[in-house]
């Protein structure tokens, strides 16, 4: 049986191509959610062929999970992916006694499920700080938006943007970044609703 090429996978449909077994489906939970596995488990003490295992045990639980048909997705197959391998993670360091705050696996055990609904929660409300802090931005017009980004983002030196904005001096600079951040802190919060 051939599958149709799709351009763009919803989070419905890539659950239900993994439902149904689709190899496009897999490929396409592995080409987005990967990468971002690997740098969290890179950035935890672990190595590249320890993410492709954690990542594989965390697609087996999503599949198990749609195979039961009991599976609701409250929050973006991102943030679910995130929070499972997350909490594998976590689980796989305190058997190795790298992670001693953790306690015992079985305490990790009982709590599974609610750890997870609680990281997914505190993913949402980030993703959604973030969405709001890039409209914010967005309304934050210029020069104050790419000095901003040029600074946080780009990582450019005061010097660098003294330059390129064509202040007197690095002081100048660090005095307009602040009222732009300020501007920018006072937009966020006047729209944003925690």
């Amino acid at each position: 049986m051939r599958e149709t090429i799709r351009l763009h996978w919803t989070d419905n449909d890539l659950l239900e191509g993994l439902a149904n077994g689709s190899d496009a489906a897999l490929n396409q939970l592995y080409r987005r959610y990967f990468p971002m596995v690997l740098h969290l488990i890179l950035s935890n003490n672990g190595s590249e062929d320890d993410a492709k295992d954690i990542f594989q045990e965390a697609l087996v639980v999503l599949y198990e999970h749609v195979q039961e048909g009991k599976f609701v997705l409250n929050a973006q197959l991102k943030t679910y992916l995130y929070s499972v391998s997350r909490r594998l993670w976590l689980k796989q360091l305190a058997r190795k006694g790298r992670y001693g705050t953790l306690g015992s696996d079985d305490m990790i055990e009982s709590n599974d499920f609610v750890a997870i609904d609680d990281d997914l929660a505190e993913h949402e409300r980030r993703d959604s700080q973030f969405d709001h802090m890039a409209v914010s931005l967005g309304k934050l017009g210029e020069p104050c938006r790419t000095l901003l980004e040029d600074f946080y983002i780009r990582h450019l030196s005061m010097q660098d943007i003294t330059e390129k904005f064509g202040y007197t001096n690095a002081d100048n600079a660090k005095t307009q970044k602040y009222k732009c951040l300020m501007r920018l802190k006072r937009l966020f919060f006047s729209d944003y609703q925690e």
